[in-house]
């Protein structure tokens, strides 16, 4: 084995930066364009440690380090521009230590280097297991730190908190855990705490004897013995009854539990994922959660992205609903006029992913045409058209503030007292007081404003 780092990516320049941070660092590194050239230097050396991108030309970076795990060479840090559930997970599956979503700190991929080579390998698995897909899309900064959670934590038996707002898919998040752990072959049971009468949220999570209440005629098996060996996701855990959340606290502890009205001692090994969109600390300040019970179930947090957090994965998620939809209702297939995309990219959504996705279920249904326009669009394109005009004198302002100007502010309100105190003479024939009343402004501000110099209407 030698002392040397070696960086396989097709990018010059992303080896070139990386190999010089290293090397400033203390660290000899070699450098490989390619995997091919990787494979012949390996029989000669080996390296301390080796840092690969995942898409290059021939062999990609995760073929390389299924070979390199599979003849025990490591550690291997792995770097990618394109990341996702799939490949993060595929990753740390196979071996790799880390995982860099490029563009990347330097300080952050010299200190991953230097963790990775104070630490021992990672030991080898039995073997990869074959990558599901996934409905989780994205490909901003937030989603990527999102994924690359995911992939670490995945084949942990770790339990998981999932937080975030309404709608942005947390759900999603549990089932790619669950995918991509070693309980994949195992059920995955899903409950929503808030959507179970408390009376009977009890039964439904520890299920109940014959007889164990009014009609209760027959055994019924709780969530928890249904997701036996696998995944059970509690859904807006923190809307949880405090009695409940005692009973789950001791199950959480010890693993075991009685059903409902039984006497018969139930051990269990299920996995917890739990998701709120409350904040537990605040509820634990408040009296309304235990705070014991959200120590145990945040062991691991992911925390989901608002869509206003990741507005550049609008178009991407966008066109994938639309054709899903399409798919799964046997339409024939729409696309996204440039325009369209363009307002439905400025539109807010406060109910998140699932807004967006119900709006491109909408007009992959009742939009007439093949191509989907901004007439398509309704009120929304409406309110996502008058922002355009913010845009433009955004990128004014932000011109003028890089060339120095001076009186930005004012000269900004003359040029928009002016265009709207024209339009609006316009659309009135040049009468001033309709006009004036069309702005909401008096007829003095509107004389004021336009100056002793403009014509009157006689």
């Amino acid at each position: 084995m030698t002392d040397e780092i070696w960086i396989v990516d097709d990018d010059r320049g992303v080896r070139f930066v990386l190999a010089e941070a290293l090397r400033d660092a203390g660290l000899a590194v070699r450098e490989f364009d390619a995997v091919a050239g990787v494979r012949a230097a390996l029989r000669e050396a080996r390296p301390a440690l080796l840092l690969t991108d995942v898409r290059m030309p021939g062999e990609d970076g995760l073929a390389l380090l299924g070979e390199l795990q599979a003849q025990g060479i490591g550690p291997v840090i792995v770097m990618s521009a394109h990341t996702d559930v799939a490949t993060t997970a595929a990753a740390y599956r196979l071996g790799a230590v880390d995982y860099l979503a490029k563009p990347f700190d330097l300080d952050h991929a010299v200190a991953s280097v230097q963790r990775a080579l104070a630490s021992a390998a990672t030991p080898a698995a039995a073997g990869p297991m074959p990558a599901p897909d996934h409905a989780l899309l994205g490909e901003s900064a937030p989603m990527r730190e999102v994924f690359r959670l995911i992939g670490r934590v995945a084949a942990s038996d770790l339990n998981v908190l999932i937080t975030g707002e309404t709608g942005t898919g947390k759900e999603l998040v549990a089932r790619a855990l669950h995918e991509e752990s070693a309980r994949r072959d195992k059920p995955f049971v899903a409950l929503n705490t808030a959507a179970i009468p408390s009376e009977l949220l009890e039964s439904e999570l520890f299920g109940h004897e014959a007889g164990a209440f009014t009609g209760a005629t027959r055994r019924v098996l709780g969530r928890f013995e249904q997701a036996e060996g696998g995944t059970l996701f509690l859904d807006e855990i923190g809307d949880m009854p405090l009695i409940l959340q005692t009973r789950l606290l001791r199950v959480l502890a010890g693993g075991e539990f009685y059903r409902v009205g039984g006497r018969e001692l139930i051990r269990g090994n299920v996995r917890i994922v739990a998701a709120t969109h409350q904040d537990l600390a605040a509820r634990v300040a408040a009296g309304a959660f235990r705070a014991d019970l959200m120590h145990r179930l945040d062991v691991v947090r992911i925390e989901l992205p608002p869509l206003r957090r990741r507005s550049s994965d609008i178009p991407l998620l966008a066109r994938h609903f639309l054709a899903a939809t399409a798919q799964e209702l046997k339409l024939p297939p729409k696309r996204f006029s440039k325009a369209a995309l363009k307002l439905i990219a400025q539109r807010d959504y406060p109910g998140n992913v699932r807004e967006l996705e119900n709006l491109c279920r909408r007009l992959a249904v009742i939009a007439p045409g093949s191509e989907i326009l901004p007439a398509d669009l309704g009120s929304g394109a409406d309110a996502a058209r008058g922002s355009e005009w913010t845009d433009a004198l955004r990128e004014w302002a932000t011109q003028a503030l890089a060339d120095g100007e001076a009186d930005i502010h004012a000269r900004a309100r003359v040029a928009l007292d002016q265009t709207l105190l024209n339009v609006a003479l316009q659309a009135s024939d040049g009468h001033r007081q309709n006009a004036a009343q069309a702005l909401g402004v008096g007829r003095n501000t509107l004389t004021r404003k336009l100056g002793a110099s403009r014509p009157r209407r006689r």
